[in-house]
């Protein structure tokens, strides 16, 4: 196969060993030293605790040495989170003008499958008091720092795992990110109608405290480049009812998170009515989000999985 045939495999499976062994073969072939850490990283895994002493000395030294031209190709500014075999797999890059540039650097990275776009400090702790401000509007508006057209230019496909927590995007935000996403998964031959059903790569949407609101989250949902989403942060982002309802859309989810989100009896019931409710392995609300007769309702629902409801009988 290969080099670029043998990448796709393994932004599709980064689990193949085999597939990384013969990358590693093409990586040595163009002197890369990349490719003898994965032949060293597999042969550690394969050799015996107490034998592994000296392979680690040998590791550590060659990422020491090579680490820095391997992040060449990422932009200023960029900060690997996740690496594996000493490639990026999870960068982030912190909102500003330059931004969307940044991030379409990142994403041509072979690698990169999750991406963290982060508000800059001082916006983050802004968003941190936001709730008590009576200067700022009590719905679910963009930072002033946040330019929604630009978020409608990102090319986010190759992503699995979208991190956009504290980044204050509102509902013209979402609604930008579900309408590009959209029709760049259309354009790939994906989705769309006379197209065989399939799902964009995102797996995982932290939006924790991003303040979409019902109609942001509605437009998410609806986005065929989110569908496959399995695990959604939705933290603190003014949401009701008719948010709950929206992401039965995703049918897909396990993990849920909708604290400090004051969704109601109605919430609950919209939630109880969800095809994934059955699925979920993890559920994140607070009494104070549903009230204690939803509270009841959660620790008595027969389709939500036992250890959920074992959870709200003893909160």
């Amino acid at each position: 196969m290969k080099a670029a045939d043998l990448e796709q495999a393994l932004r599709d499976d980064p689990g193949d060993l085999a597939s990384w062994r013969a990358y590693g073969d093409r990586l040595r072939e163009r002197g890369d030293a990349r490719g003898t850490l994965i032949e060293l990283r597999q042969r550690r895994d394969r050799t015996r605790p107490a034998d592994r002493e000296a392979l680690d000395r040998e590791i550590a030294a060659l990422e020491d040495e090579h680490r820095r031209s391997w992040d060449a190709g990422l932009p200023e500014g960029a900060t690997v989170l996740e690496r594996r075999y000493g490639f990026a797999t999870k960068v982030a890059v912190e909102w500003s003008g330059n931004a969307p540039a940044a991030i379409e650097q990142v994403v041509q990275a072979p690698f990169v499958t999750a991406l963290r776009i982060a508000p800059s400090d001082a916006e983050e702790g802004n968003d941190l008091l936001w709730d008590n401000d009576p200067s700022e509007p009590p719905w679910p508006v963009p930072s002033p720092s946040i330019d929604t057209g630009a978020l409608a230019t990102l090319d986010l496909g190759r992503i699995v795992e979208l991190d956009l927590s504290y980044l204050r995007i509102g509902a013209p935000g979402a609604e930008a990110l579900a309408v590009s996403t959209y029709f760049r998964f259309v354009a790939s031959g994906a989705g769309g109608p006379g197209a065989p059903a399939r799902r964009g790569r995102t797996e995982v949407l932290d939006l924790r405290y991003c303040r979409v609101g019902d109609a942001g989250l509605a437009a998410l949902a609806a986005s065929e480049g989110f569908a496959g989403v399995r695990r959604l942060h939705l933290q603190r982002n003014l949401l009701s009812a008719e948010g709950v309802s929206a992401l039965h859309l995703l049918t897909g989810l396990v993990e849920l998170d909708l604290r400090y989100n004051a969704i109601g009896a109605e919430g609950v019931e919209a939630l109880l009515a969800a095809p994934f409710v059955g699925s979920l392995d993890r559920l994140l609300l607070y009494r104070d989000d549903v009230g204690e007769a939803s509270a009841k309702m959660l620790a008595d629902a027969p389709h939500l999985p036992p250890a959920l409801r074992s959870y709200w009988r003893n909160v």
